[in-house]
């Protein structure tokens, strides 16, 4: 009982008392029917506005329709085997995989596991943690319907009509999931991103016999309640998450309100959602263009989401607060700045779901050039790869990754408000993590360092495999052990709480980087392993030689424990013979260890371990 107090205690601590009521409160309104009266089930249809008044109504998209858009057509082989996949009924999961789900699927069966979950129950009575339903994630994945851009694509570029494809697809989804019940509405942020892929969707083929008055009506009754869904639950993102899946429901508020301006509340969605937007963005968004996820997938997708604000913003004559834009600039140049792999890679750092919403290309998922290439649409015009055609609808592929390389970056960089210090030296790039945390951690990664040599991830973090698995493999690839930092024993820099919370927040001592002529050097020191002991910190000096392959790293943990101290390195078994490492520690061993660059994907890897029972470690690593 002390136990579990202590617990809630430091949750509490962490992220307020105001968190702590709220979830209190929003438990007891789903205990009591309470949600179940505010979020009613499958309601009657009502018509707001017609087919062909709908046509004509002002708001601007990116495109008026199908007809309008007139950039060049470039059928590939690869879209093309992706069309008819899908045909098939293969569909992409999390962009590396694909399960045969069939034509017919369901909508609400989990295709990893097998688990079927009840449609008749309301949205506040499914429980999205279970081990018997498994990962929900796997369930959400097609209800987003980010698949439409392959099918619409495919439509343009291989003039085929696919329109009929697409809205029976909808309607299948619509058939299956009555409003308010089943998984597909457990989580706000799922609902927005289907909204805006449906909106698409509708402006694509605006013009097309396959969209009849009757199918408009009913996609439009949908539209509406999931939209008020979001708005009546957005307290929750708001108050409990804030994270990107608040930005994602608050930018759809804003756009339903502007894009659907006949619906009764639209008003009233476009103030306020576009209110909220921006204290998000200026919330979520520190100072320096770092993001408080933590985590550059979901930063990747902080970018997307402001793209589509601030283009339909200035396509309807509207705009944000300045500081927004200044934020969103300041993002961009942090992504930009961390991108070191030749294939458009970032350190897979932080949290990765293998969330990429709004896919209009044929990269794969782990390349951000194009959506470091489209920033013309909203970020002054900076193009860092060159193309020949302005990307303003979104459709085009012509990004040129053949001769991209990495933006010059300064020898040192240092993002202090997000605790990120990075190394550029010749053809290596050094990523090194020293965050005072102010918001949730996800992960307990503090002091984590990823080295690339000429756009290879020589020293990589182990990636997030999946959020819903084995509490083992979950501590694996969220805790200390799958990062390159130091451990005391078996212990994680913080203490696991429940679900995607950490407690014990390591904090930031000091953080320093300086040059002089024969090292890059990086000195950081935080306080950890509270849980074990007060007082105990983790000082890292990392020197990169500069003109040379070799890099210094000593680690130093002042505790009173029993406890050895161990240093790991996790590699890719390939680079084996190019990794030599150099340790005054103890013992010294290459161990087997587990690697996810894809969502749902483990593969074997390899991890240097070096363990001593003293308080220090000084390894050199050169590469050959």
């Amino acid at each position: 009982m002390l136990k579990k107090l202590s617990l809630y205690f430091q949750i509490f601590r962490n992220m307020g008392w105001d968190y702590a009521l709220f979830r209190v409160v929003y438990a007891l309104r789903g205990k009591l029917g309470i949600l179940k009266q505010q979020f009613p089930q499958n309601p009657n249809i009502q018509v707001f506005i017609s087919l062909e008044d709908w046509k004509k109504q002002t708001p601007k998209f990116f495109f008026d329709n199908k007809e309008s858009l007139d950039f060049p057509k470039t059928p590939n082989d690869k879209l093309k085997e992706r069309y008819e996949d899908f045909r098939e009924g293969k569909l992409w999961y999390f962009n590396a995989f694909q399960y045969n789900i069939g034509r017919d699927y369901d909508w609400i069966t989990n295709p990893d596991n097998g688990y079927k979950y009840d449609i008749s129950k309301h949205w506040s009575e499914v429980n999205d943690i279970s081990a018997e339903a498994g990962d929900i994630k796997y369930v959400w994945e097609k209800s987003r319907f980010s698949y439409l851009y392959d099918l619409i694509r495919y439509d343009y570029h291989h003039d085929t009509d696919c329109s009929e494809l697409v809205f029976n697809e909808i309607d299948s989804w619509m058939a299956a999931n009555p409003i308010n019940q089943g998984p597909n509405y457990k989580c706000s942020q799922e609902i927005s991103l289907r909204v805006m892929n449906w909106t698409f969707a509708l402006h694509y083929y605006k013009n097309s016999a396959a969209l009849t008055d009757a199918r408009f009506q009913k996609i439009i009754h949908f539209i509406y309640w999931q939209i008020k869904h979001d708005y009546s639950n957005i307290d929750f993102s708001r108050k409990t998450v804030r994270n990107n899946h608040a930005v994602t429901e608050c930018l759809m508020l804003y756009l339903g309100g502007l894009l659907f301006p006949f619906f009764p509340e639209a008003k009233t969605w476009k103030a306020k959602g576009k209110n909220w937007f921006e204290t998000e963005i200026l919330y979520q968004v520190y100072e320096d263009g770092t993001f408080l996820q933590f985590s550059h997938n979901y930063h990747r997708v902080l970018i997307q989401l402001m793209t589509w604000g601030f283009y339909l913003a200035e396509a309807n004559n509207e705009s944000f607060q300045p500081k927004v834009y200044e934020r969103a600039k300041r993002s961009f140049d942090y992504l930009s700045a961390c991108q070191a792999g030749k294939n458009g890679e970032l350190p897979n750092y932080g949290a990765n779901d293998g969330a990429l919403f709004f896919k209009l290309n044929d990269a794969e998922y782990r390349d951000y050039r194009p959506i470091l290439n489209v920033t013309d649409v909203s970020y002054e015009d900076f193009y860092w790869y060159s193309s020949n055609i302005k990307n303003k609808h979104f459709l085009t592929d012509k990004f040129n990754t053949q001769n991209a390389g990495r933006v010059q970056n300064p020898a040192s960089v240092d993002y202090t408000n997000g605790g990120i210090y990075l190394i550029n030296d010749e053809n290596t790039f050094t990523f090194i993590k020293c965050t005072e945390y102010i918001d949730r951690p996800s992960q307990a990664d503090n002091l984590h360092i990823d080295i690339w040599v000429n756009g290879k991830n020589l020293l990589r973090d182990a990636g997030s495999y999946k959020y819903n698995t084995d509490s083992e493999l979950v501590r694996y690839f969220s805790g200390t052990k799958g990062h390159n930092t130091v451990m005391l024993g078996d212990n994680d820099q913080m203490l696991k709480g429940p679900r995607f919370v950490w407690l014990n927040w390591s904090k930031v001592k000091q953080a320093l980087i300086e040059e002089d002529k024969k090292y890059i050097t990086f000195s950081g020191e935080i306080t950890a392993f509270e849980h074990l002991g007060k007082g105990i910190t983790h000082h890292r000096v990392v020197k990169k030689h500069i003109g040379k392959l070799i890099w210094e790293i000593e680690d130093t943990v002042n505790h009173t424990t029993d406890l050895p101290m161990i240093q790991r390195f996790h590699f890719d078994e390939k680079y084996l013979h190019k990794i030599d490492f150099q340790t005054d520690a103890t013992v010294s061993t290459i161990e087997n260890g587990l690697y996810s660059g894809h969502y749902g994907v483990k593969e074997d890897s390899k991890c240097a371990v070096f363990l001593s029972r003293k308080n220090k470690i000084k390894t050199v690593i050169s590469v050959s």
